[in-house]
């Protein structure tokens, strides 16, 4: 008698291939959380404080979950952009304010993340640039130039299919995990202090500028944009396939998609908190209290002392790590920044011309010899001002029966949004007054 029925084993590989399938748009999402302000941050904040700040990481983490969670659920729920749910359920001149605040945080994101890409370039060449005689400035134009045109490559390979696009970023992803996995085994930080600084907040005075930024640098407006529309290729595909004739079959398509991305997204963001974690316990078990670092060159000083202190493949991991993190959140951020523009205006807008548009800030920061650490800081502690832009329209969204139907927001989902949500708000209305008594 033939076999009717599939055996366990070909049962769960058949579900580990499908779920492969959906895998991809979480960890696109994710490089925004591990990029150079994620670097930045975590470096100075582990060179100044050692391991006090892992919880703000971990904190930073669950909400990063929570937040992606709901703007994947919104793409999926309603077959569109949380700029363009803005547009079609918002008044105009609020569809203006939020588009204007978006903006804000897209140039933001393109700076600190093209400026990472470049240093990372500039670390990797810049020595043999420099022992030929030419400038710190002339070598950094030169390795922003090199990522431009590397920027321009994998938004070309976009265009060409998004499976192919999310595999080179799942790549990168794990590249700059083994990095700093390596960079772990080298350093041997203190397992106990890390373990209770993790589990246990305190803030200080001196630290809400850094724990902002950290969360800024985390949590990311600019990709709260971006995630719900990385739901839409395979929304359409489904929808090519005549899913949508039976509204019975593409509510069973869309739960169905909606458990796999969860699971996409658990893995992709523990992922990034992972990575953001071993970059401050190398910073605080090399580099805290050690003569010699400053503030304004962390990056490079922290390239330029791995090496002595544990060799040379540690320091070569560093700068692959930043110079994948710059490539990649790069090209992330443009396609974010095309997002919200058309969503938000319903215009298109040609991909390769907004990176080049987008290159001319981080240009000129570069040509006037500015510090790329201070605006990596400074550009992700504006990020978290803007993240209160993006999060509460996504939570009004998602809590509307009329948008959502059958995925709008169970009581408890929609009570830790809102504390979330009043949580950042609450830290940046505190950084803001402490600048201002500080002034």
């Amino acid at each position: 008698m033939p076999e009717t029925s599939s055996s366990p084993a070909q049962t769960r590989s058949s579900r580990l291939r499908e779920l492969w399938t959906y895998f991809g748009p979480a960890f696109v999402a994710s490089v925004a959380y591990i990029d150079p302000g994620n670097f930045g941050a975590n470096i100075v904040g582990g060179a100044q404080y050692g391991y006090t700040l892992l919880w703000v990481l971990l904190w930073s983490n669950l909400i990063a979950i929570l937040v992606q969670y709901l703007s994947a659920k919104l793409g999926i729920a309603t077959g569109q952009s949380l700029p363009a749910n803005c547009r079609t359920h918002f008044s105009r001149p609020v569809v203006l304010l939020l588009w204007v605040a978006a903006e804000i945080s897209a140039i933001a994101t393109d700076l600190a993340e093209f400026l990472g890409a470049a240093l990372g370039a500039y670390l990797l060449f810049g020595p043999l640039l420099l022992a030929h005689g030419m400038s710190r400035t002339a070598v950094m134009l030169v390795a922003a130039l090199l990522t431009t045109i590397a920027v321009f490559v994998l938004l070309a390979l976009n265009q060409r299919g998004f499976r192919h696009f999310e595999g080179v970023i799942i790549g990168f992803v794990c590249v700059i995990g083994l990095c700093y996995g390596v960079e772990i085994f080298l350093v041997h930080p203190d397992w106990h202090l890390t373990l209770h600084d993790t589990l246990v907040p305190h803030l200080q005075r001196s630290t809400v500028y850094l724990a902002v930024t950290m969360l800024g640098a985390t949590v990311m407006p600019h990709v709260i944009y971006l995630h719900s529309a990385l739901m839409q290729p395979r929304m359409q595909a489904f929808v090519e396939r005549g899913v949508s004739a039976s509204p019975k079959r593409l509510s069973s398509f869309r739960h169905r998609y909606l458990r796999f991305e969860t699971i996409d997204i658990l893995v992709a963001m523990n992922g990034a908190w992972f990575i953001n974690s071993a970059m401050l316990m190398l910073s605080a078990a090399a580099f805290l209290h050690r003569p010699g670092l400053n503030p304004d060159t962390i990056l490079e000083d922290a390239h330029a002392t791995l090496g002595p202190l544990l060799g040379q493949f540690a320091a070569l991991a560093f700068a692959v790590a930043l110079l994948c993190s710059g490539l990649s959140s790069s090209t992330i951020g443009v396609l974010a920044g095309q997002v919200i523009i058309e969503g938000f205006l319903h215009v298109k807008f040609p991909i390769f011309l907004r990176r080049l548009i987008t290159v001319i800030p981080a240009i000129v920061v570069i040509a006037l010899g500015l510090s790329p650490v201070k605006i990596l800081l400074l550009s992700q502690a504006v990020l978290s001002f803007g993240i209160a832009f993006a999060l509460v329209p996504l939570l009004l969204l998602t809590n509307r029966s009329d948008v959502m139907h059958e995925f709008v927001n169970r009581r408890i989902t929609s009570i830790s949004g809102w504390s979330v949500a009043a949580l950042i708000i609450a830290l940046n209305v505190v950084l803001l007054w402490q600048t201002i008594t500080d002034a």
